[in-house]
């Protein structure tokens, strides 16, 4: 990838997704925007691959596992109290030239697969809607599952800013966001029922691994302590709950494992934020073999991030097509806007 397109990356990344929620990363992603040496470890990013996520994820995993250095002091991830962001590239900077080769290696070798447990929050009202449609229980497949934790939404409790709580009353993930606008989802106080679960991911991590477990903290910003720690208490939930989690080519695997599906059940295949690393062919694929699963199965697909950035479901009911945009979702799903 040219180093003028990674600048852009960076720059986007840094005023579309980090301005009023990474202080810090907005800061690095301006500076590494503009710093060419910076630009050419980037440059070792997979193809596919977010590399300002991937980049800043590398940094972190190393410092998380426990490299020394001045930069530490800014991370409010690894301190209580970090030293003001807007001092914080040179340190940057020094760090990853004295790291560079080990930067290299995990950006040639990791994926960018954050378990963001808060998209549940929006999660939750469309297997609502979905369960209203169809009155069977779910059985889930997730493309892109990296841990599994989203897998889990029928375990957590959520709240939307009123004192209502719905799903799991028991959880201690409680999963809070805010609903915008004039529309208002249905909600069931209890969670759907769900059959069974798998995921499907290119690398399935593995919680119990210690590397794995570092990494996926490594892809949640480092002021985001909130975020921290929804997916410490979700991981939690792993070691109790059956999760079928599968590594392989999820577009490729879909129609064997649909086979085996029982009757009784309603088909949910879901992702988010993942589709923008599929390849186009196979985007198109997996919208065919949903549509041929719909000629004879009740078949539901929620996703981001195919053609643009609004929540989607397509379905088929009895045979009909239906094709709906549910929502519009913050990243982090702080908030979402209900559209159904």
């Amino acid at each position: 990838m040219k180093i003028d397109i990674i600048s852009s990356l960076f720059r986007n990344f840094a005023l579309k997704e980090c301005r009023g929620s990474s202080d810090l990363y907005e800061h690095l992603a301006l500076k590494i925007a503009e710093d060419e040496e910076l630009l050419q470890i980037a440059a070792n990013a997979r193809p596919g691959q977010p590399v300002p996520n991937l980049f800043f994820g590398a940094v972190q995993y190393l410092l998380l596992k426990g490299k020394e250095h001045e930069l530490r002091e800014y991370y409010h991830s690894i301190v209580e109290h970090p030293k003001d962001f807007q001092q914080s590239f040179h340190p940057f900077r020094d760090f990853c030239l004295q790291n560079k080769e080990e930067i290299i290696s995990i950006l040639k070798s990791k994926l960018v697969q954050t378990n963001e447990v808060r998209r549940c929050a929006y999660l939750y009202p469309c297997f609502c809607y979905i369960y209203a449609q169809v009155k069977k229980p779910l059985f889930l497949i997730e493309l892109g599952t990296s841990a599994g934790l989203q897998l889990l939404w029928d375990q957590y409790c959520y709240s939307y800013g009123t004192n209502e709580w719905y799903g799991n009353p028991e959880s201690n993930v409680h999963i809070q966001s805010e609903i915008k606008g004039e529309n208002t989802p249905f909600l069931l106080q209890e969670s759907p029922p769900v059959a069974a679960r798998i995921g499907i991911d290119l690398h399935v991590n593995d919680l119990t691994n210690s590397e794995d477990y570092i990494w996926l903290k490594s892809l949640i910003w480092p002021e985001h302590r909130e975020r921290l720690e929804l997916f410490e208490k979700a991981a939690s939930y792993l070691k109790k709950h059956r999760v079928n989690l599968i590594e392989g080519d999820g577009v490729a695997l879909l129609p064997e494992i649909a086979k085996n599906i029982p009757e009784d059940t309603a088909i949910g295949i879901f992702h988010t934020h993942v589709a923008n690393q599929i390849p186009k062919e196979a985007k198109w694929r997996l919208l065919e073999q949903v549509k041929e699963l719909g000629q004879t199965r009740d078949v539901f697909h929620l996703y981001n991030n195919m053609w643009d950035p609004k929540l989607h479901l397509d379905y088929f009911l009895n045979g009909k097509e239906y094709n709906k945009i549910v929502a519009e979702t913050d990243g982090h799903a702080r908030w979402f806007r209900w559209m159904l």
